[in-house]
């Protein structure tokens, strides 16, 4: 089996280039040869998924903006194209080297890059998977704790994975997270009235509410139930710490304001008025503001706007930096005429009324769960057949007539799903429940996770040159049974804010490395 990716979950996968932010949108990248090798072998991993399930897509990708002929499409903005030729220059070689894979298409792959939504990896994320990484300095998926010794000793660290295996995280991991915290209170409570000796356990307490220690005592006291007990717990704990950390940082009122700005609720009045009231704020949130607010009104960062509001916000000059460098995905208009100019071409439309989104026809039941990544427009968009030729071109062929709506579209209803699909035997191993459905347990969510994919339309694959955020995972899912169709991310790497943040302050560095990377 070709295996040159790394499966982040059931639904997404990183061809692991960390770097892929400075090697292919830094500043003078394309003079490295950093540049066509990060293209190459990226192409090469990304056609390795599709060889190892048998798929053969319909080749995507955003297309180079060109303001008009007397503007230079820079190598920054072909990266898409550049990558969807390699991609198909690969999978086109399979249809008479792999045995078995199919002759026609069979799904849908869309390559885009960071230009597309700046605004993703840098805004808070309110549900529960993102802001484990968010805000608790876990390293990838481990999460370290600490238990009471059984012999009354200092308390023992432990390391846990928060992953697909854990039937409570799979059920929370997209849950708001205040959302993510009812539920394991409920989960606890019908824990304890279901069970005489957690009652007991917990009535020596005058019926307080039960801590994690007292949770963790329960699991020595309840060994038939620990695994249950300890699971509970463990997420007890970490929603403890983050509704902690969100209380203490004030982290609602900046959440607010960043989400106001995305939908045109708020502008440079209230960036600085939060901006000389909350003293208090860190810089890393102030940074993430103001890289927002950037993103939606470049035009408030031309000249010495920019700098003056960037002072306001008592920013570093390494700080000043992540800001400056937005130009390099698409962000702030630049002045020069190299072809830089067609930086400013994404913003045009929203100079008018200062919107980077338009809200959604869905009832939104949390608050702060009002921002929604631009991939899900696009996803939506695809599966429809209604995403614009001329700005999402094929590769398979050139001529309208095979990559226009009516043929994607009827190539997806018409044809039924390939015997070679890898769909119609794919339970996997996480997804058959070890143990029964009793009411508090979240076994029943792992059992339908996966259960229906073979009934479901043809795979949808988005690749993101550049990194993916946790946000855009958890539209992948959500889409999946939206609409009946298995949707799988792709990306270079996959970025948490202080991460991308960094990687974007490297764009003008001298010389890239991953030793430079704090992560």
């Amino acid at each position: 089996m070709n295996l040159e990716y790394f499966a982040i979950d059931s639904q997404g996968f990183v061809t692991d280039h960390e770097m892929a932010l400075g090697d292919l949108f830094g500043e003078n990248a394309e003079k490295s040869r950093k540049y066509n090798d990060c293209i190459y072998t990226m192409a090469t991993r990304i056609s390795t998924a599709f060889a190892s399930l048998r798929e053969f897509p319909f080749v995507r990708y955003r297309a180079a903006k060109s303001l008009d002929a007397s503007t230079v499409t820079t190598l920054h903005d072909l990266v898409p194209t550049k990558l969807a030729a390699a991609v198909w220059n690969c999978i086109s070689k399979y249809k008479s080297t792999i045995p078995d894979f199919p002759q026609k298409e069979t799904c849908e792959l869309l390559i885009v890059d960071r230009s597309i939504d700046q605004i993703a990896p840098i805004i808070h994320e309110w549900t529960y998977d993102a802001m484990c990484h968010d805000l608790l300095n876990m390293d990838g998926n481990k999460y370290v704790y600490e238990i009471p010794s059984k012999t009354g000793s200092a308390p023992e660290k432990k390391e846990v994975l928060l992953e697909d295996h854990d039937p409570v995280w799979l059920e929370l991991r997209h849950a708001h997270i205040a959302d993510a915290s009812e539920r394991l209170h409920d989960k606890m409570t019908n824990f304890v009235s279901k069970n005489k000796a957690a009652q007991l356990h917990q009535s020596s307490r005058d019926g307080s509410e039960i801590s994690t220690r007292d949770l963790q005592k329960m699991v020595q006291a309840l060994p038939q139930y620990s695994d249950q007990i300890e699971k509970l717990s463990l997420h007890v704990e970490i929603a403890g710490k983050i509704n902690k950390l969100i209380r203490d940082t004030a982290l609602r009122d900046i959440g607010q304001l960043e989400q106001d700005l995305v939908f045109g609720d708020a502008g440079a009045k209230e960036v600085i008025n939060f901006l000389r009231t909350k003293q208090d704020v860190s810089p890393e949130n102030k940074l993430r503001l103001l890289m927002i607010y950037a993103a939606v009104c470049p035009e408030k960062f031309e000249g010495d706007k920019g700098v003056k509001l960037m002072q306001l916000a008592k920013l570093s000059p390494d700080d000043m930096n992540a800001v400056n460098n937005m130009r390099y995905l698409g962000g702030l208009a630049t002045k020069k005429t190299s072809g830089g100019s067609n930086f400013s071409l994404k913003f045009d439309a929203r100079k008018k009324n200062n919107a980077a989104r338009k809200d959604r026809d869905e009832e939104e039941t949390w608050a702060l769960s009002r921002f929604y990544p631009m991939i899900e427009e696009l996803i939506k968009k695809l599966s429809k057949g209604e995403l614009p030729q001329n700005e999402y071109p094929c590769m398979n062929d050139p001529s309208p007539t095979v990559h226009g709506t009516s043929q994607t579209a009827s190539v997806r209803t018409t044809q039924s799903q390939p015997a070679n699909s890898v769909r119609s035997r794919r339970t996997a191993t996480w997804a058959r429940p070890h143990s029964s459905d009793d009411g508090y347990s979240s076994d029943s969510v792992l059992r339908h996770a996966s259960s229906d994919f073979k009934k479901m339309g043809q795979r949808i694959f988005i690749f993101i040159i550049g990194g993916a955020t946790r946000s855009e995972l958890r539209v992948v899912h959500k889409l999946t049974s939206k609409l009946k169709r298995e949707i799988v991310l792709g990306s270079s790497s996959l970025d948490d804010p202080p991460q991308f943040i960094t990687k974007l302050k490297l764009l003008t560095a001298q010389e890239l490395s991953v030793d430079n990377l704090r992560i």
